[in-house]
This record gives C-alpha cells, structure tokens and sequence, in this order.
C-alpha cells in the first residue's frame, strides 16, 4: 500500500497521509476557521505529572464502579478512530519544564522554564478549585464514568460539596488505596457525584473556560497562551488544525490517552482550549493501568470493524499499541507502523509515528 502523502508529513497534512483521497489544505480553509486562532488556543501541558501524581500503584479501578461507553450502533458510518497522545505530541509543557525543548529547538532556557511553571500553577488550580482535585487526587479514575453506577442521579444544584464530610472521611479512613477505591456506599455516592459534577462543569465550559476562570484569570491565561505559542512556534495551531478537520467530519473521531491524572488532564485540555475536539467520553488517563490497557478499552468500545490510528511520540505509545494488535485484534487485522524520517519534519516537531491497524482485506 502507498503512503505518498506521508513525503510531506506536518500537522495539516497527518491526516492526508492517513486519508489520501482528501485534499488537507481545501479542509483547513474551511474547518471552524477563527475557533482556533493562535491567541484563542492554548499550547502546553504537564507530561507525566509524576511530582503530584497518582501515588496509586498499576491496578486497575475497581470492576464494579465502571461503566463503559457505549459502542458505536451498527448502524453507525464511524470509520476511524484517532488516538491522540497529549503531552510533546498536541501541546507542549514537560519539555519547557525541563529545558529539553529550549535545549533542542535553540530557545531561551529561563523563559521556557518559567512559561512552563507558570502553565502548571494554571493549571493545578483550575484543577484544585474548580474540579475537585484535592478530594479526588487519591482517588483517581481512568475514565469519568467509571464510579458513575455508584451515582443515585441526586439533584446537585442544591447539594454543598464543601460539607458533606468526603474529604475528612477520604483521609482519616485512607479510603483511596493503590488497589482501586474503596467504601461505604454513602461514601462511594458521594464521589460519584464529584465526578459527575466534573463532568458538568467540562460539558459547560469545554468551549469557553475563560468564563470558568473569571475575567482576571482569564486575561492571564490568555497571556500565558500567547506566550507559549510564540515560544514553541504556533506548535498548538498546528495540532489544533488536524485536530478540528477530524472533529468536522462524521465517520471520524477524536480519542485521547495521557499519563497525566485524570483531573488535572482535564484542566489541561480546556486550558488548552481541546475540549471542543475532544468530548469527555473520549479522554483516558493511563496513570494507574498503562497504555495499553487503554487501548484496550478503546479498542472494546468502537469495536474492530473501524481503523484506529494512534499518534504519539514516544515508544510508549507505539509499544502500548502493538501489544493491543497482537493480543486483542481478531487475526485478520493487520498493524502498520509509519516514522516520517526527521528531515520530513518541520523544525519544530520532534519525532512522530502514526501507528495504523486496520483490516488486512482493506490494504491489499
């Protein structure tokens, strides 16, 4: 099978090379143009998180609080499912903590330091006051339903989070353990409505967090992106590009896996202004169960009939995914792994692969 369009591999054209029937550059014109201008979208992460994150060990969550996503009807015209990595792959933010990036791309070392940290006090703080990340910091999720069989579907527009004892019975009884949470069903409902509450306020402002942040925070934020675009050479307006043609387009869709925690993953993809390419339902954190067990879930939700191609940077991903080929794929279903060679690479990106698993009938 050709793969031509990969001759000229960068963020507009991923997607030609993953679809080479399709003219990139006709649909960039077209797609949601001005919803993700450079001052309007935001450019860096947190990878890993490691300082702050999940102290839990590689257990899966506990069985019975899942409850999985639906799959996609038969009926349904879904074709490709697109499975992002976060942090170095869409935005950038480890690299600038560390000094890698300003190392590697000739920048300023101080500046994109404190860019970084700055993006991280950010960031923790959306996730601390708006997303309850001190109470659920120890009781992190893979995917926000999966306490949600716990959730009586209790009206909470009057119910007072401050007070109803989580937080003080979370400590004391350490009922967030390495092995997945555990306790009393009163307790459980009452975490069940934290994440359900996260995925209002996601819902509501996943297109306009600055009315989340308020008007102070918001001319920060806003300041903070601009500086960290100009930085990193418009990187986030490149991903975002590829990112709002998939969105526009029917039979594809968007799906995220981060190492980060699940709460502060979150505050990063609407700091980031991403919640519009990336629903909820679509976004995993791999920080208690891997990668790999997160394809797998992706994999069991949209089903082996619809092509899924993950972008990522690192070995992680590209291992994670072809593990999932190799032990959770029906037989005739065939893995191909494309690196553009570095010199095909605009200056800013750094190493990427596009892994493909598709049918074996549909490459021939």
């Amino acid at each position: 099978m050709c793969f031509h369009s990969m001759q000229v591999f960068e963020w507009r054209t991923a997607l030609a090379a993953m679809e080479a029937s399709q003219d990139l550059s006709e649909h960039t014109q077209q797609a949601h143009r001005g919803e993700f201008e450079p001052v309007q979208s935001p450019s860096t992460p947190i990878k890993e998180l490691d300082e702050r994150a999940c102290r839990s060990g590689g257990s899966k969550s506990r069985g019975r609080g899942r409850k999985n996503n639906p799959s996609p009807p038969p009926d349904s015209d879904l074709e490709r499912v697109f499975v992002w990595d976060l942090d170095e792959t869409i935005i950038v933010f480890h690299s600038l903590l560390t000094g890698s990036y300003a190392q590697k791309y000739g920048k300023d070392p101080p500046m994109a330091v404190t860019l970084g940290l700055r993006m991280e006090e950010m960031i923790f703080n959306l996730a601390d006051t708006h997303l309850f990340f001190n109470d659920l910091e120890e009781c992190d999720q893979v995917h926000i339903d999966d306490v949600s069989s716990d959730d009586n579907g209790q009206d909470l527009s009057t119910y007072s989070f401050a007070t109803d004892g989580f937080h003080a019975a979370a400590t004391s009884a350490n009922l967030c353990l390495a092995t997945g949470v555990r306790g009393g069903v009163d307790w459980m409902r009452k975490l069940a409505f934290r994440y359900r509450r996260v995925k209002e306020l996601y819902s509501t402002y996943k297109n306009n967090v600055g009315g989340l942040l308020g008007p102070a925070k918001r001319d920060a934020w806003l300041q903070l992106r601009a500086e960290v675009e100009a930085l990193t050479d418009s990187w986030l307006t490149h991903a975002l590009k590829s990112l709002s043609i998939i969105s526009s387009r029917s039979n594809c869709v968007n799906v995220l896996v981060t190492t980060t925690q699940l709460i502060p993953a979150l505050a990063k993809v609407l700091l980031y202004s991403l919640g519009s390419a990336f629903p909820i339902e679509n976004i995993y954190s791999a920080t208690k169960i891997g990668k790999e067990s997160c394809f797998e879930r992706i994999v069991s939700r949209f089903g082996t009939n619809v092509t899924y191609v993950v972008v990522g940077d690192g070995r992680d991903e590209e291992h994670a995914a072809s593990q999932v080929n190799t032990t959770s794929l029906p037989p005739d279903v065939s893995l191909l792994t494309i690196s553009p060679p570095p010199s095909l690479l605009p200056s800013f990106l750094p190493p990427l692969f596009i892994l493909f698993f598709r049918r074996k009938r549909e490459l021939l």
